[in-house]
Order: structure tokens, then sequence, then C-alpha cells
């Protein structure tokens, strides 16, 4: 099982946001937006957390493939 967030970094793009503006705006680690961009998985807190702040459902950032 794997997971993407590939849909993520589109809604980053579309909404003109930088990887790191989610560090300095949900307030997630350096560490976490490391496993992000190697889609690996991270806490479902945090994915909430990504969601709520772009205001997007779960399955609008993360995809299981």
């Amino acid at each position: 099982m794997k997971v993407s967030y590939d849909k993520l970094w589109k809604l980053l793009i579309d909404k003109n946001m930088k990887r790191t503006d989610l560090i300095k705006e949900v307030g997630i680690s350096p560490n976490t937006l490391s496993k992000l961009s190697k889609n690996e998985f991270v806490k479902m807190e945090t994915i909430s957390k990504i969601a709520l702040y772009l205001n997007v459902q779960i399955s609008d950032i993360a995809h299981i493939e």
C-alpha cells in the first residue's frame, strides 16, 4: 500500500503557496514535510490539520494507491 500527496502539491501551486508555507501556517515540522515530499505515511492528525487549513477534504490532498 502506497500513499501519494500529488494532489496536495497541486493544491499548493493553485493557491500560490510554497511547501515551506505549510510549516509556518499549519505548524508541521520540517521532518513531516520531508515525509510528505517522499510520499511516506504521516499521522492522520497532520493530514487533518492541512485539510482544515486549505479548506478541503482529506481525499483532496492524499490518495492511497
